[in-house]
């Protein structure tokens, strides 16, 4: 799992709406990508989660989002995200989750 914060977004909703085409395209074609996942904690603050199979696809991906995020969403002034990554441990679904992306 790699999670992305951003704390100084001007716009969230803006920056997760232009984010999902570009980094969605980036993901879809990530050997071992599994899901995708933006929050807008508040206070311009966002957080991206991405959940893969191994760490070498996450490191691999995660190179190709960050060119994709430098060249084409630079004008949100996104600043540098603070990384977390590790082994996710527990990967639970409801049994009635739908699949829907906003």
């Amino acid at each position: 799992m790699v999670i992305r914060k951003y704390t100084n977004v001007r716009s969230v909703a803006d920056a997760a709406r232009r984010a999902k085409s570009g980094v969605g395209e980036i993901l879809r074609q990530s050997q071992g990508f599994r899901s995708y996942h933006v929050l807008d904690a508040g206070g311009g603050v966002g957080i991206a989660v991405m959940i893969f199979d191994d760490r070498e696809s996450a490191n691999a991906a995660n190179a190709k989002i960050l060119a994709f995020v430098e060249a084409s969403l630079h004008d949100l002034d996104l600043g540098a995200p603070e990384v977390t990554s590790g082994e996710l441990l527990v990967d639970m679904e409801s049994s009635n989750a739908s699949s829907g992306i906003r």
